[in-house]
């Protein structure tokens, strides 16, 4: 049982680090001037918002769509950009984190 539960909080961990990286490089792409701090906060509440949306909806379209404008949200108000940019970011930051969880699990190779 510990072990589980050590191996879930390592997992997401790793996932926030991640997550991080890609919010950070981003919107550094697009010209945002906030730091690595504000691009962990973003995702600290991504991962809080899709948990808690997934808790009250389960999983499914609804709860997709519900956590993501909750997101989308949260993206516009800490880094103060207009609703058309903060799409665009969030859209190519879900398609890089899609490439990524692809092709993380793979890059070691099997075990």
């Amino acid at each position: 049982m510990a072990l589980g539960t050590l191996w879930t909080i390592i997992t997401f961990i790793i996932g926030l680090v991640i997550s991080t990286i890609i919010i950070f490089i981003v919107t550094k792409l697009f010209g945002e001037r906030e730091s690595i701090k504000i691009a962990f906060i973003t995702a600290a509440i991504g991962a809080v918002i899709y948990s808690g949306i997934y808790y009250l909806l389960g999983n499914g379209l609804v709860a997709a769509i519900v956590g993501g404008i909750v997101w989308l949200i949260s993206l516009r108000w800490l880094y103060k950009m207009s609703w058309l940019k903060s799409i665009l970011i969030a859209v190519i930051i879900w398609i890089i984190a899609s490439i990524v969880s692809v092709l993380l699990p793979t890059a070691s190779g099997p075990l």
